[in-house]
């Protein structure tokens, strides 16, 4: 059986499809979001019907780049506890 770290890195393991499941808390919030958007955007004409959408794309970047960063930030603090499991306390 091959190794975790060699089924990342033949792409065996897609981290954003660990999780692709919402939950139900999650399903209706992201319904209640969808519900908020469409209301929003029937009540808005030209210009700022353009603005909101382009606001919704801004947002939809921040989030994506934000959500890497926490995925990131995740992956080193679980690679030091790992270290520090395995490595750090054979020191002392």
């Amino acid at each position: 059986m091959a190794n975790i770290i060699e089924d990342f890195y033949y792409g065996n393991i897609e981290p954003q499809e660990v999780n692709s499941e919402l939950t139900p808390k999650l399903k209706k919030k992201l319904s209640n979001l969808a519900e908020k958007e469409e209301q929003l955007i029937a009540r808005l004409n030209g210009e700022d019907k353009k603005l909101f959408q382009n606001y919704v794309g801004a947002y939809i970047e921040f989030t994506t780049t934000s959500n890497t960063d926490s995925f990131i930030s995740g992956f080193r603090i679980g690679a030091r506890f790992t270290y520090d499991t395995f490595i750090e306390n054979k020191k002392g």
